[in-house]
């Protein structure tokens, strides 16, 4: 039987440039399918990274109990310091985080771009921050450090160039990175000038809380939420930019999905057709084979094969696509939880990749199955008769 399978498998196998222009159809179908599942897939995959990649085991965020954003949040100057003082902080940095409109490069279109007013203390407790081009805002002034995606896609923001900011202007004097994390859609500029310009009189929107001990970030939680003093709740960085990207992410997903299963039922019926077609021009070619002794088995067998392997190269040529087109691609949307532009790279992973290869070969086996099964079904007698 397995030289039986593997002889009819060949000849089918040789005989596909004969069955060029129908072939196509499968791998061209199936290759839309994939390119546009892992396309969308790796918009949600890069989303989620530069958010979750903002946090630190070691970093903590702290913001007004109740609240879910820093847009909703408010620390008061005594509440800061009293958390600043606690056992189990080694820094803390007071900041404002406020929205300004500046015009994206791509549409000219105003979209929200994170202002963030911190002192020196916000670089020390990101450590992963570099600046990459020019320098440090410096205090009492209105000076901008811009992160480097921030500047790629938004107006006005090379070092040296002015911007306006709810009718004051200010001077971008430096870009950093931040390894490919939400803080590279941001710009930042000192506390107090911020405060001034924006109207926020002494509060601040959160705290950044660099922990002495990252395993003790529940306890240091409880000790705030029963000190009376105090009106706020400490998060680990990574569970809330984890909570923020899951809303945005999944609807991603769901589309993707989506359009991605109703390319798949054309791709299958695509499918259906060219191996039917496969089948019936093989009529005679296959019952003769039955008739000098070759089985169902192998005959089923082959016609899998045929319609996996054109499945499978149409799997791998809509993935090598998506790859070389978009891993990398840069892009930006609206973060619902914090109500700014998040910018992020297309990110196509292995997972993704080997995501879209199994759906091409599920969808070649359920395209090539009833063809298969007619193949081996057809009465020897009639199928000579080329009826």
């Amino acid at each position: 039987m397995l030289t039986q399978i593997f002889e009819i498998t060949l000849m089918n196998l040789r005989n596909l440039p004969s069955r060029l222009g129908s072939s196509l159809v499968i791998v061209v179908g199936i290759a839309g399918v994939v390119g546009v599942l892992v396309g969308l897939l790796s918009m949600s995959v890069g989303f989620r990274a530069a958010l979750e990649s903002t946090g630190q085991p070691d970093r903590a965020i702290v913001l007004r109990d109740g609240s879910n954003g820093e847009m909703s949040s408010g620390v008061s100057v005594e509440e800061f310091n009293v958390l600043s003082s606690m056992d189990g902080v080694r820094t803390a940095s007071a900041e404002l985080y406020v929205v300004a409109d500046v015009p994206k490069k791509s549409t000219g279109t105003p979209a929200n771009l994170v202002v963030r007013g911190m002192r020196t203390e916000g670089l020390v407790v990101r450590p992963e921050v570099r600046i990459v081009e020019g320098r440090a805002f410096a205090p009492g002034k209105g000076e901008l450090l811009v992160g480097i995606k921030a500047a790629t896609e938004f107006e006005g923001l090379g070092v040296g160039e002015d911007v306006d900011f709810r009718e004051s202007r200010w001077t971008v004097v430096g870009h950093f990175s931040a390894d490919g994390s939400a803080y590279e859609s941001e710009v930042w500029t000192d506390l107090p000038v911020a405060q001034a310009n924006f109207r926020r009189g002494g509060f601040t929107s959160s705290a950044r809380v660099l922990l002495e001990d990252p395993d003790n970030a529940e306890a240091l939680n409880a000790r705030i939420q029963a000190d009376p003093r105090l009106d706020l709740a400490l998060q680990r960085e990574a569970d809330f930019y984890a909570a923020q990207s899951a809303s945005r992410a999944a609807l991603i997903d769901g589309f993707g999905y989506a359009v991605a299963m109703i390319m798949a039922i054309g791709a299958v019926f695509a499918a259906l057709n060219t191996m039917y077609t496969a089948v019936s021009a093989r009529t005679v070619e296959i019952a003769t084979l039955r008739a000098l002794g070759f089985g169902n088995v192998p005959v089923v067998v082959s016609v899998m094969v045929e319609s996996l392997a054109l499945a499978s190269f149409g799997g791998l040529l809509g993935g090598a696509a998506v790859y070389l087109l978009f891993d990398g691609y840069q892009a930006s949307t609206l973060n619902n939880a914090s109500f700014s532009q998040v910018v992020f790279d297309f990110a196509v992973t292995p997972d993704l990749l080997r995501l879209g290869i199994t759906w091409a070969l599920v969808l070649g086996a359920v395209g090539g199955l009833f063809p298969a099964l007619r193949a081996a079904r057809l009465p020897i007698t009639t199928a000579l008769r080329g009826e």
